[in-house]
């Protein structure tokens, strides 16, 4: 997919009823040309798709491990369907292992976070599917959770995933190779990235409304997930405050764009079916904006997160994972997981 390189001036935004602070996003006039940009570390040699499908199998194989089923069983067996679906591409920990060995970290220090990032992720959707939410009766390429187990058991074990991703960071990640101070500041970032000023908050204007809602809760809803996944890596591996600021941006910017573009396919295939789709119109760019003006966004995450990056290139070839992120998060240059979205 190609993006248009013309960026225009950012709508202003009204929020009625809430005191939620408005997030405006500075969309900047790309007139330089490219024998300007920055020189950067080529990715061209570096093979992304077998990297994630790599760290997938990894991570889906200590997800089994962490959530075996026990008393009471139908709560378990209701974690393990929405943690385990086999369509799901793993984004939050492999950005949080990436951000990790970025830094000089052992993988095996950023498992445990990224397996809890996984499962705030999926304790996140099953909440978001629900008839009192977004109302989805398919998440991943199959029914979603309450649809299965009923919306009590969906709400049980969204509930038990957010504590028990908090307990595995804390009960596994080996102490030898993170202290306790890092340990507690992962902590910290994830319940601030999930709360009420975090996810919780873009959830809170999703039900809303309101006219031109979608910044504010897309920055919330994804862009604290992406943000909160590269802060994790940086802080178990002993980033530096200016650089886990830098992630922080990266990985903000990172997760909006990924569903900026995941609303332009959406867009472009309700399109191709004649399909005239009403429900959460107006959630997306797309919807509120036009695909033009969502292709003009796109294009400026990606070069706003790329810039984050080109102050870690000391890192030299650590870094190309996460350049390489924000290619495939515009591009989708192919599938990962079970390429079910």
């Amino acid at each position: 997919m190609v993006f248009s390189t013309v960026i225009t001036s950012s709508p202003q935004l009204y929020f009625p009823k809430t005191t939620f602070p408005i997030i405006q996003r500075a969309i900047r006039t790309c007139s330089a040309s490219l024998s300007t940009a920055p020189q950067r570390i080529s990715t061209s040699q570096f093979d992304l798709k077998t990297y994630w499908t790599t760290l997938i199998q990894e991570i889906n194989h200590k997800l089994d491990e962490a959530i075996p089923v026990q008393y009471p069983q139908q709560i378990y067996e209701a974690m393990r369907y929405s943690v385990l679906a086999k369509g799901a591409k793993r984004a939050p920990p492999v950005m949080c292992v990436a951000a990790c060995e970025l830094f000089g970290g052992h993988r095996l220090a950023a498992f445990p976070t990224a397996c809890a990032l996984e499962m705030v992720h999926a304790a996140s959707l099953i909440h978001d599917d629900l008839p009192c939410m977004d109302d989805d009766p398919s998440r991943r390429g199959q029914p979603s959770n309450h649809t299965i187990f009923g919306v009590d058991m969906a709400i049980l074990a969204g509930d038990a995933l957010f504590p028990l991703g908090f307990r595995h960071i804390v009960s596994h990640t080996p102490t030898d190779l993170v202290p306790e101070t890092r340990l507690l500041k992962v902590i910290a970032e994830i319940a601030r990235a999930v709360g009420s000023t975090g996810m919780a908050a873009g959830q809170f204007l999703d039900l809303e409304g309101g006219p031109n809602a979608v910044d504010f809760v897309q920055e919330k809803k994804y862009g604290e997930l992406g943000e909160c996944s590269a802060v994790c890596g940086g802080l178990l591996a002993g980033a530096s405050d200016e650089e886990i600021q830098r992630l922080r941006r990266y990985g903000r910017a990172v997760g909006v764009l990924y569903q900026v573009v995941d609303d332009m396919l959406e867009a472009k295939m309700d399109k191709e079916i004649n399909k005239d789709k009403k429900k959460n119109t107006g959630k997306s760019y797309v919807a509120a904006y036009g695909v033009e003006k969502a292709m003009e966004v796109a294009e400026d995450l990606r070069a706003q997160a790329k810039k984050e990056l080109d102050g870690l290139e000391k890192y030299g070839e650590k870094v190309v994972p996460l350049y390489s992120f924000v290619d495939y998060a515009a591009d989708r240059g192919f599938g990962v997981g079970d390429q079910v979205e």
